[in-house]
């Protein structure tokens, strides 16, 4: 009996993700506030709570996310990861100021405590890296100019959770200054050995994994990803980064082999990730926290957006692609709803737990449409500022323009073609 309802529970979850789906496909619109949605509708407090395939659900989820970074880390060479990486430090820097501060203010200005405002600024912090990756493969946007931009501030990010997360669970645990030291020496050993394979054996891997019949390559490289995952979620490096450096690490043939043998996978299990987030939302927690979340879900939406932006600019994008990277940053998700599971646990402060669920599930929501519309907001917001005189002389140019004239400085004008002749890299 209880197979059987676990069959029902399941097969209506993934009949209404579904649907959904070609609801969201017929509006030009990402699915992802959908599932949200479909989830706190049918989860904890909900309309009809689900009970019997919970349990899988959340497997499902946590497989989601892995597959969502694998398959963003195969977009890119090691090469090109150390090279970002390198160069855009400095957007983290600009980063963790701009996006956790506000949240440790918050906190503090709430009375909560000094161990609250670091729960707080790393939930206010960290973008969603699940979340901005489905919403770039939505949006064909996988091949921009600015794509490499937000990859590296995503991996700053993640690389950022293995020095914090420690931390965090040191102080919530109130451990002494060394055992805390020492759980930070080995994370950081953990992140560093990985992305050091990535960088140098990745031929070797690639190597290692390849074959020619399509079922064993996606076993060894689904069982490769889930295990290196799995190891370093254990010692307390993000599952997440081990999954992205598996992707990185493979390179060439074998990659293109696992993108297309994968996304299927992925679009699966990412979909199921979304809806086990809402599953897991009580409503009736939302409303007591609903306006400071709104407030703070407001200043770190503006403050993602101009890091976005500044990034983009040093690293030399065209205005478009400063928006575009900006407003796609915003969704916060996996890591924040983490982050406050330690501190609900801890007990360090009540309220800390439904303002952070509400805080991302509007932000989890907003994201995608801010990634959407935040370059068409700013066109017209510059155009509407743009004397009558100026429009006017920019409606008939003296010269023909050429394409490299039109495209903006740090535009590539080819691209919409090189994406419209390879359609894996818009996968």
């Amino acid at each position: 009996m209880h197979s059987a309802l676990f069959l029902i529970e399941f097969g209506a979850i993934i009949l209404g993700l579904g649907l959904l789906g070609r609801v969201a496909g017929r509006l030009k619109f990402s699915p992802i506030p959908l599932y949200l949605l479909a989830g706190l509708a049918f989860g904890t407090g909900g309309l009809l709570p689900m009970g019997a395939s919970e349990e899988f659900v959340a497997i499902g989820a946590e497989i989601g996310v892995i597959l969502l970074l694998l398959m963003l880390g195969l977009e890119y060479t090691a090469s090109d990861l150390v090279s970002n990486l390198k160069t855009q430090y400095p957007a983290g820097l600009v980063d963790f100021a701009l996006n956790a501060v506000p949240g440790a203010v918050a906190a503090l200005l709430m009375g909560w405590g000094p161990v609250a405002a670091v729960v707080l600024a790393g939930v206010t912090w960290i973008s969603s890296s699940g979340v901005i990756a489905k919403v770039m493969g939505d949006l064909g946007r996988v091949g921009n100019r600015e794509t490499p931009v937000i990859l590296s501030v995503l991996v700053l990010e993640d690389l950022a959770m293995a020095v914090y997360l420690p931390i965090i669970t040191a102080l919530l645990a109130g451990v002494s200054l060394a055992a805390g030291s020492a759980t930070l020496a080995i994370a950081l050993g953990v992140a560093g050995a990985v992305l050091f394979v990535a960088v140098r054996f990745g031929r070797h891997i690639s190597r290692f994994v390849s074959s020619d019949d399509p079922e064993k390559l996606l076993l060894v490289v689904l069982g490769l990803t889930l295990l290196v995952a799995g190891i370093a979620q254990q010692l307390q490096v993000s599952a997440a980064v081990g999954a992205f450096l598996v992707g990185i690490a493979l390179s060439g043939e074998v990659a293109e082999g696992t993108h297309a043998l994968l996304s299927p996978l992925r679009d699966l299990f990412a979909a199921v990730f979304f809806v086990f987030f809402g599953l897991h939302t009580d409503p009736a927690s939302i409303p007591p926290v609903l306006l400071p979340a709104l407030a703070l879900a407001a200043v770190t939406a503006g403050t993602k957006i101009a890091t976005g932006y500044w990034a983009a600019k040093r690293a030399g994008i065209g205005v478009k692609g400063r928006w575009r990277a900006g407003g796609t940053l915003v969704a916060r998700g996996e890591f924040s709803i983490v982050i406050a599971g330690l501190a609900v646990t801890a007990g360090i402060e009540p309220a800390l737990g439904p303002l952070a669920t509400a805080y991302v599930l509007i932000l989890v929501v907003i994201g995608p449409l801010t990634a959407r519309y935040t370059e068409p907001v700013a066109a017209w917001v510059a155009a509407r500022r743009t004397p009558p005189e100026t429009a006017a002389a920019a409606v008939v140019p003296p010269h023909p323009a050429a394409p490299e004239d039109l495209a903006g400085p740090g535009e590539d004008p080819g691209r919409q073609q090189d994406q419209a002749q390879d359609p894996a890299r818009r996968a």
